[in-house]
């Protein structure tokens, strides 16, 4: 028997006084939705272009267990720009598995990534966040994961338990297939605390404050040999001045 360990649910109303409080908050599916003014079925709607990523030729460890698309955003009050396709950079000293290389993932699909549910939730986490640390634009950059069991064993977090480099990240559960494992581990960056849990409704998120704690899921395993399962997310990393590897902005200046 495996233990499993309940996520510690917050209102959506207390999401940002929690991240001030222990630097990670975890929120359902309604509370995503309402922090973000969607539905939880507008959410749901982008779900199955899950089903069209593109395989990861980056992987270090010579695994094939993942998929993914990544693009990139600049969001300020009011406003959503989708800037043009680049590289995901992170230097070593935030990935030491996959730091200090350009990778260029194939981009998220145009209607996903135009979508009215991506977009709520850009603006909607970038609205959180801002009450946590005020920033006048967010560089945010999308990820589509998908982990799957085709060899045995995936790998959610192939660095092991880590930072992003950035100050804010959202991790959307959206889907769980036929697997077991995908533990998530949040742990204090300086000192003793951490948590254990595991996020199985789909729409519902961890919210990380990345300058204070470190993170990691566990590998995941078919529930059934003879029959491969995936668990699928949409990462969102947020960051105050500058996409990582390029020049930060002043804050009073535009783009």
């Amino acid at each position: 028997m495996v233990l499993r360990f309940e996520p510690p649910l917050v209102p959506p109303d207390a999401a940002a006084a929690r991240l001030r409080a222990q630097g990670y908050a975890v929120v359902s599916a309604d509370g995503v939705a309402a922090l973000c003014g969607t539905s939880s079925r507008q959410l749901g709607a982008i779900t199955p272009s899950w089903d069209g990523l593109e395989p990861d030729a980056y992987l270090r460890d010579g695994g094939r267990y993942r998929r993914r698309r990544h693009s990139c955003f600049v969001v300020e009050p009011g406003r959503i720009e989708q800037v043009p396709h680049r590289a995901h950079w992170q230097s070593l000293d935030y990935n030491a598995l996959h730091g200090g290389m350009h990778r260029w993932f194939e981009p998220i699909l145009p209607g996903i990534a135009g979508s009215d549910a991506l977009h709520a939730l850009l603006s909607g986490l970038g609205r959180l966040f801002s009450q946590v640390r005020a920033a006048p634009r967010w560089y945010v950059e999308a990820h589509q994961f998908r982990i799957d069991t085709t060899d045995g064993v995936g790998r959610p977090t192939p660095e092991g338990a880590h930072r992003d480099g950035v100050d804010f990240v959202a991790v959307l559960l959206i889907a769980r297939q036929g697997i077991k494992g995908g533990e998530t581990r949040v742990f204090e960056a300086e000192g003793p605390r951490g948590e254990r849990f595991t996020l199985e409704q789909p729409g519902s998120a961890l919210l990380l404050d990345d300058t204070r704690v470190i993170h990691e899921s566990t590998p995941i395993q078919p529930v059934d040999a003879a029959t491969p399962g995936h668990r699928d997310t949409l990462v969102l990393t947020y960051r105050a001045g500058s996409f990582q590897g390029e020049a930060q902005v002043p804050a009073t200046s535009g783009r």
